[in-house]
């Protein structure tokens, strides 16, 4: 076999990917009477809800991972401009067929309790969240991306030994493809896949990352006094971490505000650093003119799933779930229900995501033709009643009772759903944020309003939530034409970013044609931030705040 030539990380330019450089800041504008705290070794941030595990493999919620992504360091890291930039890693060189990533590490790293870490780490770290018996719902990432032999360990085909991911050392680190992948660089910042010391896990047992004791931390902070269910825990300055000292801070103090008039009241009255007025129209429209105000860039739409086990009768027709997307009026929910900013939602992956070569962005590319037509809804929806054999349905809509503005939004949809659809009547089930997750994972529901953030800037972020086996996959929508456009979209048009773009169109029209869901908004936020914080970064996929170089001046 020829062996391959190689190409350093700081080539990768066609992959995103450029060399390190000086952390810059994002600075907020503007000033306000009531300063925040005034001491400048601390940042008091909160989160709507509390956070629910700091087991990496497991987490799937974004409070969860703001903890995880702050405490935990990856091999790259995002900088303020989005680009990759080497973490743990002091360089990855890449085969010129873009199917062998080779690592390596920064010398002497550790972990916050002293502990070497090493090569065998990412090893462990990438076995664990494919091991059946971890039951990851991000396993299929690393399937996604041709990790070889990932497909198979994930079926209990093979066993984990045989993973594509190998050390050789303690410092280097070799990771091998099947196929080319364009999303791989952005899991090597993922925090579901920062290291874990495999002693420390075992040793732990069923304990492990269930309170902060229970876990060790490669990140610039480390989490601490979090007990597994409080709604308060620190970020603590890692000592440790290979680049402490530009690490500015000592302590994020964070606290759970689940009433979003709370938070902002708790900001004007300097308890706060930070707080999001984008939860309800009284609040955004009240402080949107306030010279505190920042954007919070995100990639986020808000969807509805139906159930379509057939355990909710009726949802097994095509024509009702037709009718239910046609009487659903986006532009109106987003003007009377969620006036903050947000867009009415033209597809699943939301405006900003990625854009195709030619710079048109992917949500108007891919976009099928979602509109609103009641009469047309009416006539359909009749038509299936009289299919399923039905002269009325009932269906619950479940939500977040944490998020006022899904609040909002069904009120809405219940509304105009009804007086479009005569012999429909919609109960509204909300329960906290905790309890949807469980019950959409395990279809206990009738019809959901859920939201789905990117994970990296790629269209199969999204468009990986309706493939068949997808853990996401609430409605366990299964399609053999919309599982082969998603495929090929990651295989044979993987390094064709107009190729993949047609496949996810098809994707999109898949579920457009048979009412696989209904897409309600492209959420948008903003908030009120102390103006003396500076470096601060904030992604609009992945890890959403970043305090490795936040500080206050």
């Amino acid at each position: 076999m020829v062996a391959s030539k190689k190409r350093t990380f700081k080539r990768l330019m066609g992959l995103g990917v450029v060399a390190l450089a000086s952390t810059a800041v994002l600075a907020a504008c503007g000033s306000n009477s009531q300063q925040s705290s005034a001491n400048k070794d601390e940042i008091n941030w909160y989160t709507p809800t509390e956070i629910l595990t700091l087991d990496m493999s497991k987490n799937t919620d974004r409070y969860s991972s703001m903890a995880i992504g702050n405490s935990g360091s990856n091999l790259l890291r995002r900088d303020e401009n989005g680009e990759l930039q080497p973490d743990l890693a002091e360089k990855i060189d890449v085969s010129e067929d873009g199917l062998t990533y080779t690592v390596t590490l920064r010398k002497g790293l550790k972990y916050s309790d002293g502990t070497a870490l090493t090569a065998e780490d990412f090893v462990y770290t990438w076995q664990r969240i494919v091991d059946p018996a971890t039951a990851s719902e991000y396993s299929y990432l690393a399937s996604d991306v041709h990790l070889v032999n990932a497909a198979d360990i994930i079926a209990g085909k093979k066993g984990v030994e045989e993973l594509g991911v190998k050390a050789e050392g303690d410092a280097k680190l070799v990771f091998t493809l099947s196929n080319p992948s364009p999303q791989f660089m952005s899991l090597l910042s993922f925090s579901n896949f920062v290291p874990q010391d495999k002693e420390f896990v075992e040793k732990a047992g069923k304990d492990y990352a269930t309170t902060s004791d229970k876990q060790i931390y490669s990140g610039p902070y480390k989490v601490e006094d979090w007990n597994g269910t409080s709604g308060t825990f620190k970020l603590v300055k890692n000592d440790n971490y290979w680049n402490a000292e530009n690490v500015k801070t000592k302590t994020i103090n964070v606290q759970t505000v689940k009433k979003p008039d709370t938070a902002v009241q708790m900001y004007k009255q300097g308890q706060l650093d930070f707080a999001n007025i984008s939860d309800t129209s009284a609040i955004y429209n009240a402080n949107k003119k306030n010279s505190d105000v920042v954007d919070v860039p995100e990639a986020t739409t808000a969807y509805i799933v139906y159930n379509l086990t057939g355990s909710v009768k009726g949802l097994e027709n095509e024509k009702i779930r037709k009718a239910l997307n046609l009487a659903t009026d986006r532009q109106g929910i987003v003007e009377a229900a969620v006036d903050t900013g947000s867009k009415p939602a033209t597809a699943l992956a939301p405006t900003g995501l990625a854009k195709l070569p030619d710079g048109t962005d992917l949500a108007e590319y891919v976009a099928p033709g979602y509109s609103y037509d009641a009469t047309e809804a009416t006539k359909l929806f009749k038509e299936g009643l009289a299919e399923a054999g039905l002269s009325e349905l009932t269906l619950t809509v479940t939500a977040d009772a944490d998020r006022p503005a899904a609040k909002a939004a069904v009120d809405y949809i219940k509304e105009t759903w009804e007086k479009a659809l005569p012999g429909l009547t919609v109960e509204e089930k909300f329960v906290p944020f905790k309890q949807r997750l469980e019950d959409t994972k395990n279809q206990n529901f009738d019809v959901a309003l859920v939201l789905w953030g990117g994970d990296y800037p790629e269209g199969s972020t999204f468009y990986g939530l309706f493939q068949s086996d997808s853990a996401y996959n609430y409605g366990k929508v299964n399609s053999d034409a919309y599982n082969a456009a998603y495929q090929k979209a990651l295989s044979t048009d993987a390094l064709d970013p107009k190729a993949a773009a047609d496949d996810y169109k098809v994707a999109e029209k898949v579920l457009y044609d048979g009412a696989f869901y209904n897409p309600i908004y492209f959420r948008s936020q903003e908030g009120l931030q102390n103006p003396s914080i500076k470096g601060l970064i904030r992604n609009s996929t992945g890890l959403e705040v970043d305090f490795t170089y936040a500080h206050k001046e």
